[in-house]
């Protein structure tokens, strides 16, 4: 017979069973916590890296911008310097044969200590630079440390290189210190020196994917030239894509002629590549010299700072034999210039009508050339056949419209708005062709030499490049404005104020400008003779004025027949005046369309008069609201006849 007591027996035994196996439990779980290693490397388990190539990487959704993102810039304190460490367990393989798990030795610390520069939101002022190669490293130094002096943004370089060298050995070999303000990032793994090709490339795209994580860089710089390797560039392509961060690549023997790239600040390098250049030439019958001349020195141009523009020219009805031979031979891009796609861009139109054009037709011809792909990014850069341009010119032109349309300040305080157009020469009469013009000094200057870039609202047709915006707006205001010529208008709009030795669309140019307050920026004497030069010696007039401007024996004054000044072409930064620092716009003069000195104040009552007059002379306005009379891109708020689009 069984005990009783056998039943109870069995659940006793399972009961204390498990209270051992739990127990034992609990002292490993206690040992495993007790004896956690504190000097292990840091191990990034946020974000998670997904392996492979790359191309599917996606970062982490960015933060929402803070409050504080766009405070004044200050040298930050980085609070010590992280030690380098080098890893103990290190195992003899050949060299480029180790293949293992990537670790970042010394990633983490760096990363963990530049809370001051806002990395946490999407957008800051940080700006990366990134090299492999230590002859990489050596180019780009000197321009990162040129760059982190201005107190602009703030720089970060990363070296990823197979270097065993420690980063204050790195440092001390580059002669940096702390002038700088460069805040460096060690993002090469363990067993850099001897891994293989594809865990140098795995390396850089996790090593950038990290850096964006807590960095959020505006941009990303790297040597693009045969110093570097291009195993870097192309993982660095591919992750920076993924990011959606634009990649500076700097092209061979870049640093002195890209040296202004320094002073921009983090917003302008974000735009890098969002500009759209193209250049208009409308070349006139019996200019063939002058054309010849001005392709010419297009075709000598630096085009480092990006690809070349598109180029279209406009032939007359009648094309000379000199000028048919020239452009049968004449390549775009030049050879030797950056075209990664290896598309023609040039555009050659040829006119057909052979009569005498009138100011509407040419006005008509002129403004049909060319229209904005993105208005806010794409802008056209007009050239006269008389003009002679400097190898430096484009960079000048990238320079001015990434500092005065999309740095911070230039959105902040809205100046970009009123910016009509970029001029690269000084002319040296006033829109009536006698009047001389004398360029002003800087409102806060004391020096009696007026060498120092200004505002004036008066346009110009020689070589100026307009902004896509202002382009879309002159475009309607010309349509509206050639619609209203059947009606009588007053004097204030019918008399002509700039001469006919300049092309008819001027003058539409000129009246949108009073009316809206805009001005077109202007360079000092010094950087005007460094861009471009405007040549008098084979002056051809408009089309649509030829008949009434042909000269008589000895006359002179056939629109800027004299040679307005002489190029002398030279480093773009020795032109400019502080050291190659653009002034800022309370720094320069500002001038009305007839060459007054004025205030802002002044030039918005002007602007506000006139605009008053023309709506009282086209009729209509008492229909519209004041919200409607608020400026609108079609014009509408102008001529008042209330209609939608352009």
């Amino acid at each position: 017979m069984r005990s009783p007591w056998a039943v109870a027996r069995a659940p006793q035994r399972k009961t204390l069973k498990r209270v051992a196996i739990a127990t034992v439990l609990l002292v490993i779980v206690f040992l495993f916590f007790s004896n956690i290693p504190t000097d292990v490397p840091i191990r990034y388990r946020r974000p998670g890296f997904i392996p492979g190539d790359g191309t599917n990487l996606r970062p982490p959704a960015p933060p929402r911008a803070m409050p504080g993102a766009n405070k004044p810039l200050r040298a930050p304190n980085w609070g010590g310097k992280p030690k380098d460490a080098t890893p103990k367990d290190r195992v003899s393989v050949p060299p480029g044969g180790y293949d293992g798990p990537i670790q970042f030795m010394t990633l983490g610390g760096s990363l963990s200590a530049i809370s001051d520069t806002g990395g946490d939101s999407a957008i800051n002022k940080n700006i990366v630079f990134a090299a492999s190669s230590l002859q990489s490293v050596a180019l780009l130094l000197p321009m990162a440390c040129q760059m982190g002096a201005e107190l602009r943004v703030y720089v970060h370089f990363a070296l990823m290189s197979r270097s065993e060298m420690t980063m204050d050995e790195f440092r001390q070999v580059n002669g940096v210190d702390e002038s700088c303000h460069i805040i460096f990032h060690d993002a090469r793994p363990d067993h850099a020196a001897d891994m293989s090709e594809v865990r140098f490339s795995k390396t850089v795209l996790r090593a950038m994917y990290h850096i964006n994580y807590y960095v959020h860089p505006q941009a990303v710089i790297v040597d693009a030239s045969s110093s570097e390797s291009g195993l870097f560039i192309e993982a660095m392509r591919v992750q920076t894509r993924s990011m959606s961060v634009p990649l500076l690549e700097l092209p061979e023997s870049s640093a002195q002629q890209l040296g202004w790239m320094t002073k921009l600040d983090s917003a302008s390098l974000a735009a890098w590549h969002k500009l759209n250049i193209d250049i208009l030439i409308h070349a006139a019958p019996g200019t063939s010299g002058n054309l010849i001349r001005l392709l010419k020195s297009l075709a000598a141009a630096d085009f480092s700072a990006s690809p070349a523009p598109h180029l279209t020219i406009e032939l007359p009805n009648k094309v000379d034999a000199a000028t048919a031979s020239f452009l049968d031979t004449f390549q775009w891009p030049p050879a030797g210039v950056y075209n990664p796609t290896n598309i023609r861009q040039l555009t050659l139109r040829h006119r057909i009508h052979h009569k005498g054009v009138t100011e509407e037709d040419s006005t008509i011809r002129f403004l049909e050339s060319f229209w904005p792909t993105q208005p806010k990014t794409s802008h056209v850069l007009v050239l006269s056949p008389q003009v002679e341009l400097s190898p430096w010119f484009f960079h000048y032109v990238k320079y001015t419209v990434l500092e005065y349309i999309h740095s911070t300040a230039a959105v902040t305080q809205q100046w970009d708005a009123r910016l009509f157009g970029i001029s690269l020469n000084l002319p040296s009469t006033q829109l009536d062709n006698i009047k001389p013009f004398t360029p002003p000094k800087s409102p806060k200057s004391a020096s009696p030499t007026p060498d120092t870039s200004f505002f004036w609202q008066a346009p110009n047709s020689n070589a100026v490049l307009y902004t896509g915006q202002k382009w879309v707006e002159l475009h309607a205001f010309a349509s509206r404005l050639l619609e209203t010529r059947q009606s009588p208008l007053p004097a204030i709009f019918t008399d002509k104020r700039v001469s006919k030795r300049f092309p008819s669309w001027l003058e539409h140019a000129l009246k949108l400008c009073r009316a809206r307050g805009y001005w077109t920026l202007y360079p000092s004497s010094m950087t005007a003779r460094n861009l471009a030069v405007v040549h008098g010696e084979l002056y051809r007039a408009p089309e649509e004025y030829e008949d009434e401007l042909r000269p008589a024996a000895g006359d002179s004054r056939t629109g800027g027949r004299r040679k307005e000044g002489i190029l002398a072409p030279g480093p773009l930064l020795d032109s400019l005046p502080g050291g190659g620092e653009l002034p800022g716009f309370d720094d320069m003069a500002l001038l009305a369309w007839d060459g007054r000195a004025m205030t802002l104040g002044e030039v918005d009552g002007m602007a506000d008069k006139y605009a008053g007059e023309l709506r009282r002379a086209i009729g209509g306005c008492e229909r519209l609201t004041v919200r409607e009379l608020g400026p609108r891109p079609d014009a509408g708020d102008l001529f008042c006849i209330g209609e939608e689009g352009v």
